[in-house]
């Protein structure tokens, strides 16, 4: 008797598949407990390409779940994390430690990284207030100018359709008559 083998995936290009959609996976849970069950709106809503993708992000949430109910169970929870941190840091000899023990807790509050855009390009906090106030007062003043300006008078115009070709028309009139048969 022949051994059953499993099938071979190949992954081609950047599939979405496995990646991790919690964005999805919170507007399910949104959706869900508003009330929607229906796969076909939950895939809509969660704007997901097929309901296959609404059940695979719903068997992710619950091996989410179950994960971290196993954290749980085991002790392991957000207190337990921190407090393991913080036993790192008061305890460890190097600086180097201690510096990676406060990394880690920068980066779990999401502080690890100053991208370019949030900085505002090299200004301080009161030029980027400056220059919001100055383009506050631009757009006020655009609108005040057009407010105040003349309204010019809607002009009316006639929209003129193009005559059916005599084929076009009995063509048209073939598929309506078509239709009618299919339909009965």
């Amino acid at each position: 008797m022949k051994e059953k083998l499993k099938p071979v995936i190949f992954i081609q290009g950047d599939v979405p598949f496995y990646r991790q959609n919690k964005y999805a996976q919170n507007l399910l849970i949104k959706a869900l407990s508003n009330g929607v069950t229906d796969p076909e709106e939950l895939r809509k809503i969660a704007k997901l390409n097929k309901v296959a993708d609404v059940y695979r992000t719903l068997d992710k949430l619950a091996i989410r779940k179950e994960y971290h109910s196993a954290l749980a169970r085991a002790g392991i929870d957000l207190d337990y994390i921190v407090e393991g941190l913080k036993e790192v840091y008061t305890d460890a000899g190097s600086s180097r430690e201690k510096l990676q023990a406060l990394q880690t807790f920068l980066k779990s509050l999401g502080l690890d990284r100053y991208e370019k855009n949030e900085t505002g390009g090299g200004k301080t906090w009161e030029e980027l207030i400056s220059d919001a106030v100055v383009k506050e007062q631009e757009k006020k003043a655009l609108n005040k100018n057009i407010i105040e300006g003349e309204v010019e008078e809607v002009k009316k115009y006639e929209v003129v359709h193009p005559k059916t070709p005599p084929e076009e028309k009995k063509r048209q009139e073939e598929e309506r008559d078509m239709g009618r048969e299919l339909y009965k």
